[in-house]
């Protein structure tokens, strides 16, 4: 236990020094050494969180491979623990900003492990159980990070930008070279990594306003703001060619949040320009080909185009970089006056509000008129039947299938009020409220796409009210760490160092909550919170604006870690954690144990090894006696072996046994 929380110590210190200020505690000789060499600790730190971000989103990839989501939530669980054993060693008194937050996402976790024992579909529930746990602990390593380390935002704003820049970046690279990283698909638009349009047109969305902060900040970084322009061409050009309708329009809210709330606007209004340009460009260039855009091409021909491809977007990427350049060029060296700045603002604004008067015009003139024209797309994005192509011209489409899931999963949720089916029961009770048609045309359709929309059908109006309670807590500790309630002009005379800090640290902070906002936004109508990537990027974002506090409140660390030798409440804190860390690992490896038992005891049958496949049916059912494959399997087996009563038994009795053990182990 004391090594566990010595190694929490040593790597703390070594990520978060103080820049310039010397550590008394372990690391700090290789800290120095780094630093000499020009990594400062805000790049450390960001390069970790990047690492981590983009492992993330390739190991986990879509959420559904079990194996590879079980280790990612266990390690994101391990790095919670770690995270919460650090804050008990190095963490200085003070107020405990985020806690309540946590402490709600928590009673969600819970409530989320508790409905295993009412679900249509318990085995399903636990795994969704697992994997909100594995977020509260993301959740809550940002929110420590924060209370540690409030002064290495930058690395979290930097490596949001980052990482969904070269994950929409390998994105395009399968594009360019298909019959290397994926020469299977048959579909023209973007899936990778995660393997659904949408996540990744989410992803890219996100990535818009941190690369907005990354070129607008007024911090000496030319290399990083001058490349922040060909990163808002690659995000781009990902919304576009995921042909995902929703990350287009949060994509559009996000970055209008962004230039509202941070005043930036004409130099973040300069480089989206640019950006928008050569992702324009790029996506001109997809789209007019048929080979790229176009299902079930043939290989080569991908590649033919996908070559042709890297090379359009080879010579894009430079002509925005050397724009980006002559953009951070400019206007570091020439600094437009307030009154200039705000009428070009004024003009700004007044063009982009003609731009919805420009659309009632436009509408009113069509043939059916405005309330025709109003009536008749309202009537269109509401259709619980309509549906909607592959292709690109699904950008400028209004039908969708969403309608039929939402209505499905207020049904479920009305004929199960105040508790729900269960987590992700949606999928298994939605087959009494389909008809056998849409069953069999959307079969593999399992969420149903809308974040409360699926509470209230897997929780009933309990999950409601958690989550809007967890909403309420979360948008209070963010207006907290925002100031949003402070003031905003400066006083007279030059601004302290400490007030220079705190704006461009609000700056940073709104720029987080542009990214959660669009997140937040998205999950409403899809349901890309099952999709790890994506929300541990958000959730990071979203536990750093929760647990930061005050601006000019920072808790920080202490000077010297505490002894746990003389210190017996952090020394029963830090075995506490240990303790319920080893548990949820257990409880999370036991699914996919039970996954590799019930492997092993389907290829015993068919080695014709009935005594080794009755043995691993039984581990399988014993690591995971919610699950009902194991009985149908065992069952089976019997049954080959001429056991009738065996067979019947597995399916009666022993499996309500089962079912009362694992409540009693949860």
């Amino acid at each position: 236990m004391k090594g566990v929380a010595t190694l929490a110590v040593t790597v703390s210190s070594v990520v978060t020094a103080p820049d310039g200020a010397p550590s008394r505690a372990s690391g700090t000789t290789l800290f120095a050494r780094l630093r000499g060499r020009g990594l400062t600790a805000d790049f450390l730190l960001g390069l970790l969180l990047t690492t981590a971000l983009m492992l993330v989103a390739f190991i986990a990839s879509g959420g559904i491979d079990l194996a590879a989501n079980t280790w990612v939530q266990v390690a994101l669980i391990a790095v919670g623990a770690a995270a919460a054993i650090t804050v008990v060693v190095i963490g200085a008194l003070g107020r405990a900003w985020g806690v309540g937050v946590l402490l709600l996402f928590g009673a969600l976790a819970a409530l989320t492990y508790a409905s295993i024992t009412w679900s249509v579909q318990p085995a399903t529930s636990w795994l969704e159980a697992n994997r909100t746990l594995s977020y509260l602990a993301a959740f809550g390593t940002a929110l420590a990070l924060a209370r540690l380390v409030p002064g290495r935002w930058r690395a979290v704003v930097g490596a949001m930008a980052a990482s969904a820049t070269l994950i929409c970046g390998y994105a395009l690279l399968v594009k360019v070279f298909p019959g290397t990283f994926d020469p299977n698909e048959p579909l023209g638009r973007l899936l990778q990594p995660f393997g659904y349009w949408n996540a990744t047109g989410l992803m890219a969305a996100m990535g818009v306003p941190a690369c907005l902060w990354a070129g607008a900040r007024r911090e000496r970084a030319p290399v990083l703001r001058t490349l922040s322009v060909p990163a808002i061409s690659i995000l781009v050009s990902a919304l576009v060619l995921s042909y995902s309708r929703g990350s287009l329009v949060v994509a559009a809210i996000g970055a209008g949040v962004w230039f509202v709330l941070v005043p930036l606007r004409l130099r973040g209004g300069l480089l989206l320009i640019l950006g928008l340009a050569g992702g324009a460009a790029i996506s001109a260039w997809a789209l007019a080909t048929h080979s790229l855009s176009a299902d079930g091409v043939s290989l080569s021909a991908r590649s033919s185009a996908g070559h042709t491809f890297g090379l359009v977007i080879l010579v894009v990427l430079c002509l925005t970089a050397v724009a980006g350049f002559a953009a951070t060029f400019a206007v570091d060296r020439f600094e437009l006056s307030p009154r200039v700045r705000r009428r070009v603002g004024t003009v700004l604004v007044g063009l982009v509000a003609l731009v919805p008067v420009g659309g009632v015009l436009a509408v009113a003139a069509s043939k059916r008129g405005l309330t025709g024209e109003v009536s008749h797309v309202w009537n269109t994005l509401t259709n619980p039947n309509g549906v909607v192509s592959d292709q690109p011209g699904r950008l400028i489409a209004l039908s969708n299938s969403r309608p039929h899931y939402w209505s499905e999963g207020l049904t479920i949720g009305e004929h199960h009020l105040l508790a729900g089916v269960g987590a992700l029961g949606f999928a298994t009770a939605q087959a009494q409220y389909s008809s056998a048609i849409w069953n069999s045309q959307h079969a593999h359709v399992v969420h149903a796409h809308g974040y409360l929309i699926e509470t209230f059908a897997d929780f009933g109006l309990i999950g409601v009210a958690v989550t809007l309670a967890l909403l309420v807590a979360w948008a209070i500790a963010s207006r907290r760490s925002l100031a949003l309630a402070q003031p905003q002009r400066a006083p007279p005379g030059p601004p302290a160092p400490g007030e220079v800090a705190d704006s461009a640290e609000r700056i940073g902070l709104l720029t987080l909550f542009a990214v959660v906002v669009t997140f937040g936004v998205h999950s409403l109508i899809d349901w890309t919170w099952f999709i790890p990537g994506d929300t541990v990027a958000a959730l990071v974002c979203a536990g750093w604006l929760a647990g930061r506090g005050p601006l000019r409140q920072p808790v920080g660390r202490l000077p010297r870690r505490r002894r746990l030798s003389r210190s017996p409440g952090a020394t029963v804190a830090v075995a506490s954690v240990v303790v319920i860390a080893l548990l949820a690992i257990w409880v999370t490896v036991q699914p996919l144990r039970s996954s590799d038992a019930y492997s092993a005891a389907i290829n015993s049958a068919i080695h014709g090894n009935g005594t080794a496949a009755l043995t691993d049916a039984r581990t399988a059912a014993v690591e995971d006696p919610v699950s009902i494959d194991p009985l149908f399997l065992m069952s089976q087996i019997y049954t080959s072996l001429g056991n009738h009563a065996a067979a019947r038994r597995d399916l009666g009795w022993d499996r309500t046994g089962l079912q009362a053990l694992a409540v009693l182990g949860l």
